[in-house]
């Protein structure tokens, strides 16, 4: 019949083109295996030769930006220059050249506005050209810029709470790399959250920033019956120096203790209301965790310092604030095992004091406000306690203490069936802390001489008993974005009045004891 098609021709077709395929995929294969052989001949080649005229006397005559479309011309010079042999008071060898152009383009790269890598290329200037020398070189660096606009929705986790939120992000705003950061999100206990940021380097020095801001939220407070609204802004300056990262910042908040709760301690109805804070902080970091997250080898400080409302800060809250945390942890080696057993053990440690100040000028201290106090409990510090479990209380209410100390060591091993690499760990832990008013008189009026004697006596009393403790085992999950938790708890020293929680009890976030 006309147009029919013999089986054996469709068999042989598809055979054909199966074998056409596999020819094509050979050949592609084989080109790239050869193209990448003769870059790499290339690259020993190149490095032969820098290493045979390492020391031979060069002039960086210029150096040429190519492909920042968006950058400021003024913002590169502050970068480059510097490699210019005009600028400088030595001549360079041709390794201290290239050494000196791969600290600039280390500089471009950590202001985040272009693509890695950064590719580097030297030439030899025209030899034509009368002002050129025999020890000249040109420089090319070659960029590929980040997009200036970035919007994203999603979710996200920090300690206690997850949120939904929409970020609007500008990068390079006016070509110094300059951003604006733009979030909304809605929580699972900060109910709205608006929050604007700007920042932008500091003379093109990506380790000298400064940001300014503004945010307003309301988040509820179950553990002490209110929500609390804030709305203010911020100034911040943040440098890389000796100890690790430094911030300077200044922040002015208006604060609502709101929607009180019917049954709401005294405590908590005596704090309603507005107050203003007007604070400077200081905090230094030094994170060497291997990964923070889930650590396996390294140790983390940090050291927090706040004063507000003391002296020109004003405002309607005066205390001094200080608070040290740490973290170290060891990978602990399997016989048997050569490589990374997966196997550590993490201790943490956190502290903290409230020192009441007198409020501008005047002599008189002022006592704490319940939403400056220090909390404590929960499944991201204490773990088998409820969030603000452990410390003074008020009835049902959580009413925070003016000083803190807490612990945890915590032995994490892989599971089985997955490996080290994987970020799935189960842990045993046992952990424990106090956290303490400061012992005041109701009688005597508070003074400076009494404040002094009463964080004498409240800070021996730490460590008077046994602090409340807790111990359990759990399955770890170390999520790029945060931390999650699965532990089983049982409560060992409870005191009375302190909300134990013995069983399972969930954890999630980014900083965790």
């Amino acid at each position: 019949m006309a147009g029919q098609v013999d089986p054996e021709d469709g068999i042989f077709e598809t055979l054909r083109k199966r074998d056409d395929a596999k020819a094509l995929e050979e050949k592609t294969r084989s080109v790239n295996e050869r193209e990448r052989a003769l870059f790499e001949k290339q690259q020993k080649k190149l490095r032969q030769l820098i290493e045979a005229n390492t020391t031979l006397p060069c002039t960086v005559s210029s150096v040429h930006v190519l492909g920042a479309v968006n950058t400021r011309p003024g913002f590169l010079k502050r970068i480059i220059d510097p490699l210019l042999s005009a600028n400088r008071d030595r001549p360079y060898t041709l390794a201290e050249a290239l050494r000196e152009t791969q600290y600039a383009t280390d500089k471009l790269s950590r202001h985040g506005i272009f693509h890695e890598p950064i590719s580097i290329s030297v030439d030899r200037p025209d030899r034509t050209d009368p002002s050129s020398t025999p020890t000249d070189v040109d420089i090319y660096i070659s960029l590929r810029e980040k997009g200036r606009v970035a919007f994203r929705t999603g979710t996200e986790a920090g300690n206690t709470e997850g949120s939904a939120y929409t970020n609007l992000y500008l990068r390079n705003i006016f070509g110094g790399a300059e951003s604006l950061n733009l979030n909304a999100s809605l929580g699972t206990r900060t109910r709205t959250a608006y929050q604007a940021a700007f920042e932008a380097p500091i003379l093109a020095n990506p380790d000298l920033r400064g940001e300014i801001g503004g945010l307003a939220s309301s988040t509820q407070k179950l553990w002490a019956s209110h929500e609390e609204v804030l709305k203010g802004g911020w100034t911040k300056l943040r440098w890389l120096g000796r100890g690790g990262k430094h911030e300077l910042g200044y922040s002015g908040l208006w604060r609502q203790v709101t929607g009180v709760a019917e049954k709401a301690s005294p405590t908590v109805r005596g704090d309603a209301g507005d107050s203003v804070k007007s604070s400077i902080t200081y905090s230094v970091t030094n994170d060497q965790r291997d990964y923070p997250l889930l650590p396996q080898s390294g140790y983390f400080t940090r050291s927090t310092l706040e004063l507000a409302g003391w002296g020109p800060l004003q405002g309607d809250v005066a205390f001094g604030k200080a608070e040290l945390e740490g973290q170290g942890a060891v990978p602990i080696p399997i016989p048997g095992i050569k490589n990374n057993s997966g196997v550590s053990f993490t201790s943490s440690l956190r502290a903290g004091l409230m020192y009441p100040l007198p409020l501008g000028f005047d002599s008189k201290p002022q006592a704490s406000r319940i939403n400056d106090r220090f909390q404590l409990g929960g499944p991201t510090d204490v773990r088998g306690f409820r969030l603000g479990g452990l410390g003074p209380r008020d009835g049902a209410d959580a009413v925070g203490g003016d000083v803190y100390a807490a612990g945890s060591a915590n032995l994490l091993v892989p599971l089985p069936r997955l490996g080290p690499e994987k970020p799935f760990r189960v842990q045993a832990f046992v952990n424990g802390g106090r956290l303490l008013a400061l012992k005041q008189s109701e009688k005597e009026e508070m003074s400076s001489s009494s404040v002094r004697q009463s964080i004498s006596s409240t800070v021996a009393e730490l460590g008077n008993g046994l602090p409340s403790m807790s111990a359990g085992v759990g399955l770890v999950y170390g999520h790029p974005v945060a931390r999650f938790e699965l532990n089983f708890s049982l409560p060992l020293v409870v005191r009375k009045g302190e909300d134990a929680r013995k069983g399972l009890q969930f954890g999630l976030g980014i900083s965790m004891l």
